[in-house]
């Protein structure tokens, strides 16, 4: 990697259910040379089409480590984002990079109660039709591909997939991260409630911070650039600390 990437904190962009990478691309023109943006490839969808999806967050986050790895591993500073079913992802996935020795700057967790509250109303199991109208209930937000029917037979069975896996997911440990946290909710988030959000607070020894922006539980489709400079108010604020820590006698 290039002394350039290097200097620039690394982004990794985990996807929320029925998502790919490609939902993450236009931040990198959002971010200029801001961050070093890396979305990470999730299985049964995109360029990983032909990989079955698992039905579980453990086993994805195992099956994600070493390309993750990789990538934060080559760079000088990584942050993990996802939102909903991508927030738990990434926590995952900070257990599975500390455990490698990778150091993570800190993880944004987005859309997400704690790691450890299991919603109540469920779409797993339902009819299509039903399974479809609760997910955009739940998130307030219908993918324009569900309307045609060759697409939504390739992304009905990852959505049922990924659904699975967030209503059924139970945390590997109960041990909290160390990295810092910070909890970000759309202000009218009908699904994630402010006490949900902020119980990521026992998910770190570290620093915790909780924000809001406006929007409901999908704001981050039309909050990106906000959502970044969010972001990078938080690790530029950890930076600092770091340097003062760091020059004191």
């Amino acid at each position: 990697m290039s002394a350039e990437h290097r200097d620039r904190t690394t982004l990794l962009c985990v996807p929320f259910a029925g998502a790919g990478a490609s939902f993450f691309y236009p931040w990198r023109t959002l971010s200029a040379d801001q961050w070093r943006l890396v979305p990470v490839e999730l299985p049964g969808r995109e360029r990983r089409l032909m990989d079955d999806p698992f039905s579980t967050v453990v086993e994805t986050a195992e099956d994600l480590i070493d390309d993750v790895a990789a990538a934060a591993g080559a760079a000088d500073r990584t942050v993990l984002f996802g939102h909903s079913l991508g927030a738990v992802l990434a926590y995952e996935l900070v257990h599975l990079l500390t455990g490698r020795g990778v150091r993570v700057e800190r993880l944004v967790v987005s859309g997400s109660p704690g790691p450890w509250t299991q919603r109540e109303l469920r779409a797993t199991g339902l009819p299509d039709e039903e399974f479809l109208a609760r997910i955009e209930e739940f998130s307030g937000f219908k993918h324009e591909a569900l309307e045609h029917p060759e697409m939504r037979e390739l992304i009905l069975p990852v959505l049922r997939a990924d659904c699975e896996m967030h209503e059924d997911y139970v945390p590997s440990t109960d041990e909290p991260v160390s990295v810092p946290i910070t909890s970000i909710r759309g202000s009218s988030d009908a699904l994630v409630t402010v006490d949900q959000a902020k119980q990521w607070r026992r998910a770190t020894t570290g620093e915790f911070v909780y924000s809001e922006l406006p929007g409901d539980h999908m704001y981050l489709v039309d909050r990106a650039r906000e959502l970044l400079d969010l972001i990078e108010a938080d690790t530029a604020r950890d930076r600092v600390a770091r340097r003062r820590v760091a020059s004191e006698p």
